[in-house]
């Protein structure tokens, strides 16, 4: 069998994008000394750019969060929780008290005039002016008829004669003469027309052999090599800039960790091993041979200074009370109160008809 099936077509393949030779070896030519250029000039600018950011980081966490925080919870405080309060408390009573007001003292007014007085008003206007209305319309109706009778015999019938007899004519003669006039202007417009692209055609041709053509060559000779010259080495710049930023950015993080080890194991590590080491242990001997002793003296101190104010306070109170029994006098006799329950034998019983409190 023949196999009337046919491979799928591949489609037209795509060449790849050529450059001139000239513009190769201008790449080749600039693109190592711009890079190399373009490196030595990116390498401080980039390690000055990641110390700002950096610095930047540190006094946004250190210094501007912290401060804005504090001053937006100064600007609630002072603006906001005021402006709040007055709005909650002040504003929004007096506004419903004032609309309050203004429907006790205009709405309720205003609907009982619209429903008892203006509405029974209106229904009686009404009324009146529906029949005032009828008989004008019949009159309006007469009149219309006899002003419109006057006026297609008065006007109607002599513009329609005026038209026909005197105003059609003398259209016609100065439409003929127009048409006269319009032929001659074209004739007139021919002429000048061939005119002037006969100037046209010597004008388009000067400043072409002048100007244009020699335009074109500049940009074509000139013009445009130099272009592509200048695109190639801008091309090349700006990938230079590319990679000597990044580049850049691989030094100035190498040499950030560096220090930062450097910073660690000369300065963080021998403060913490002193710290953890010197600083702590004697802090602690500190702490339990001195710091607690006066701790505890102070305690014991203050526990008898408090027992001496207290002893102090108890015998002013005393001398004061003995002056004033020595200047006034002791108080008055009293004399004590039995408060004790009654004995069994003066409680009452279920069998007698005494009490205690009625007992002889």
């Amino acid at each position: 069998m023949v196999d009337l099936e046919k491979a799928p077509d591949a489609g037209p393949r795509e060449e790849p994008v050529r450059r001139s030779d000239a513009e190769g070896c201008l790449a080749v030519a600039v693109r190592i000394p711009v890079r190399i250029v373009v490196l030595v000039l990116v390498v401080p600018v980039r390690i000055v750019w990641d110390v700002l950011v950096v610095v930047g980081r540190f006094l946004r966490d250190t210094v501007l969060r912290p401060v804005g925080r504090a001053l937006a919870w100064l600007g609630r405080a002072v603006f906001v929780w005021p402006l709040v309060g007055l709005w909650r408390y002040v504003v929004v009573p007096l506004a419903k008290g004032v609309g309050w007001l203004g429907q006790v003292l205009l709405v309720v007014p205003a609907v009982w005039l619209y429903r008892w007085v203006l509405t029974p008003v209106g229904h009686g206007l009404a009324w009146f002016f529906t029949r005032v209305g009828v008989v004008l319309a019949a009159i309006g109706r007469g009149l219309y008829a006899g002003l419109a009778w006057l006026g297609r015999y008065l006007l109607v019938v002599p513009a329609a004669w005026l038209y026909r007899w005197l105003l059609t004519p003398v259209g016609h003669a100065l439409a003929w003469c127009g048409r006269g006039l319009v032929w001659c202007g074209r004739q007139v417009a021919r002429g000048v027309g061939l005119v002037v692209t006969g100037l046209g055609f010597v004008l388009y041709w000067t400043v072409r052999v002048l100007l244009v053509l020699p335009a074109l060559a500049v940009w074509r000779w000139v013009l445009t090599p130099v272009g592509r010259a200048l695109s190639v080495v801008g091309r090349e710049v700006a990938d230079a800039l590319g990679h000597a930023w990044r580049i850049a950015g691989h030094l100035s993080r190498a040499v950030g960790r560096f220090l930062g080890t450097v910073l660690r194991w000369t300065v963080a590590e021998p403060a913490r091993w002193v710290y953890r080491s010197v600083l702590t242990p004697v802090g602690h001997a500190v702490r339990d041979a001195v710091l607690r002793p006066l701790a505890e003296a102070g305690r014991v101190a203050g526990r008898a200074a408090r027992q001496a104010l207290v002893s102090a306070r108890l015998s002013v109170r005393q001398a004061r009370a003995d002056v004033r029994r020595m200047l006034f006098g002791g108080p008055a006799g009293w004399r004590p109160v039995d408060g004790r329950e009654p004995s069994a034998a003066e409680a009452r019983t279920l069998g007698s008809s005494t009490t205690a409190l009625t007992k002889d």
